[in-house]
């Protein structure tokens, strides 16, 4: 059962999901069972807010466009999306949006977009999605490189997703954007984890967020905790993959203080995206 404190922070839902991937329609539903389980955006929201979450962020994706990128029109229409649910939520979601290296001056012009828009968030950025690999592009990309930096100079923060077989890759990105704020997405089994904590000790400008893979293994927060401090996780679910509920209980269920535990749930978002 949960303490005073647990239910009266659920109730007042402060909890900030800082990965999601709301959407308008079934095509962008990342949900693994949308033929047999599926929500409006209206009902998705009343579905977080049970859980006691106060508001969301991520990206717009949409799993029938999966494969090489050639035309810009493809990212716009999923940062156009994400600025439609903005309007439709009324400040329960701050969108993030997409860029990418293959399309290098089409994605500078997005993020001088978006800054002029008021956006901070980049991402989550979906490699595997939108054939970076085919359009011969990495992390480490020189293209990518340039956009962050553009991005690092209007202080957005970068979400990023996990690839394993690129961690050479991973770490360039990182070391050569000294000035631009990384959140990696999904902490993953045990080895991954541990290079994600490998990563953060060697830079300070990385942040791992708790969505997808990883949180169910028991401890898991907590060695993050003791590894880096609490002030560099960030509570994240990947709705619609996952249910919300889990990931806050158990956040709330691990053996971390209670200033830890409002760190992860809602401080750290908060002030990384000036909320």
């Amino acid at each position: 059962m949960m303490d005073t404190w647990e239910e009266t922070l659920v109730n007042e839902k402060k909890v900030i999901d800082f990965h999601t991937h709301p959407y308008r329609n079934r095509d962008e539903n990342m949900g693994m069972y949308v033929d047999d389980f599926y929500l409006s955006p209206s009902q998705a929201q009343e579905d977080l807010e049970n859980a006691g979450i106060s508001m969301i962020c991520g990206s717009v994706l949409n799993t029938n466009k999966r494969g090489a990128v050639n035309d810009f029109a493809e990212i716009k229409e999923l940062n156009q999306g994400a600025l439609e649910l903005k309007e439709f939520y009324h400040g329960f979601y701050l969108p993030g949006f997409h860029v990418h290296p293959a399309l290098l001056q089409e994605s500078l012009q997005e993020v001088e977009t978006m800054h002029r828009a008021g956006l901070k968030l980049v991402g989550e950025l979906v490699p595997y999605l939108h054939g970076w690999k085919q359009a011969g592009h990495d992390y480490s990309s020189k293209a990518l490189c340039e956009i962050l930096s553009l991005a690092g100079k209007y202080g957005m923060i970068v979400s990023y997703h996990t690839m394993p077989e690129w961690p050479r890759e991973t770490e360039e990105m990182i070391r050569n954007n000294p000035n631009v704020t990384f959140v990696a997405a999904h902490p993953g089994q045990r080895e991954d984890f541990l290079l994600h904590v490998e990563r953060m000790k060697k830079y300070p400008n990385l942040y791992l967020d708790l969505s997808g893979t990883g949180l169910f293994r028991y401890g898991l927060l907590a060695a993050a905790v003791k590894s880096v401090g609490s002030e560099r996780i960030i509570f994240g679910t990947d709705y619609p993959i996952c249910n919300p509920r889990m990931y806050v209980q158990a956040v709330l269920g691990e053996h971390i203080s209670q200033e830890d535990k409002e760190n992860v749930l809602y401080r750290n978002a908060r002030r990384l995206l000036d909320i």
